[in-house]
């Protein structure tokens, strides 16, 4: 009888490697044992999983489908028995993190020296993204997401909010003024920014006795990447509305000014997500835990530590 746990882990090193000779070497095993295990694996699925040629391999659409299910489960296994083994002290394993530019650049890269001296067991895989992530499909621990999440099979905790801040380069300013109140922005031009991710509309967001105000400020420039919207409002092609943690050192530089400080943007809320009723890993809880410390010591963000403490003492694992 044919070994599944084995044959699955056969099955993704091959892939990993693109060898079957790498492959039997890393795994401790003679070639023709991994290509027997592969021919087995594959007449008891019924359908071919790779297709070999004399200088490559390649994964058959069932095949692919089959890698990232195998891979699920693997990591699955591993960490469950981690977990015996380890105490939350001294987490280990792989840790697959996505998030978006702005908190990515600003926040967490310049940080990541701190999280490896409390943590030098985890290694962190981080994408650094907008986009929608599938946590099981692509097999990712958990996302950075901001703004508020829809409803879907995830769980999700609010760690706090990012302030942004409007602003122009000196040359926009020079050259177009300086807007005074809400109203002159309708003379004015803008570099939307549309981050489906954080739900931010391509206007720019006030927060005017309690309540949010969008005002519409046309352009001829918009884009989905907040990197992209400072490099464009650097360049004066118009005024901006960051996160401020983004802005902060072009701002210090006077490459960048605040204007209407007397009506602050709206804030963007920032949560991490992970799957809902999947049992949360020492890896996850150490990063946010360490990424709610983050939080509090970092200028420009609000740090919800009520939450965040509750989701500690409740394990993660609740929604």
């Amino acid at each position: 009888m044919i070994d599944r746990i084995q044959a699955m882990r056969t099955f993704i090193r091959i892939v990993d490697t693109n060898s079957f000779t790498r492959a039997a070497e890393s795994l401790n095993m003679p070639r023709a044992t991994a290509t027997t295990i592969m021919q087995n694996l594959e007449a008891l699925l019924g359908t071919a999983l790779l297709v070999r040629t004399t200088r490559r391999l390649s994964l058959t659409p069932e095949g692919a489908a089959y890698y990232e299910r195998c891979a699920q489960i693997l990591a699955d296994i591993d960490e469950m028995e981690a977990s015996l083994r380890q105490t939350d002290a001294n987490p280990s394993g792989r840790l697959r993190v996505e998030m978006p530019g702005a908190v990515a650049t600003a926040l967490v890269l310049p940080a990541l020296d701190d999280f490896h001296a409390r943590f030098p067991n985890i290694e962190l895989s981080i994408g650094v993204s907008h986009r929608t992530v599938d946590l099981v499909g692509e097999a990712v621990d958990c996302s950075i997401q901001l703004g508020e999440l829809p409803d879907s099979g995830l769980a999700a905790r609010r760690l706090g909010t990012l302030e942004h801040v409007t602003c122009a380069s000196p040359a926009y300013l020079e050259r177009c003024g300086v807007p005074a109140t809400l109203d002159d922005l309708a003379r004015h031009v803008a570099v939307n920014c549309t981050a489906r991710q954080s739900e931010r509309s391509a206007s720019f967001d006030f927060e005017v006795d309690g309540s949010p105000l969008a005002v519409r400020v046309d352009g001829f420039v918009n884009v989905n990447d907040e990197q992209a919207c400072l490099t464009c409002g650097l360049q004066g092609l118009g005024l901006i509305q960051p996160a401020r943690i983004a802005a902060q050192q072009w701002l210090d530089a006077g490459l960048l000014r605040e204007v209407l400080p007397e009506w602050k943007p709206v804030p963007t809320a920032v949560s991490i997500a992970y799957v809902k009723g999947r049992r949360v890993s020492p890896r996850v809880r150490a990063f946010v835990d360490w990424l709610a410390d983050l939080f509090e010591r970092t200028g420009h963000v609000e740090a919800d530590m009520s939450r965040v403490r509750e989701l500690m003492r409740g394990g993660l694992h609740t929604a």
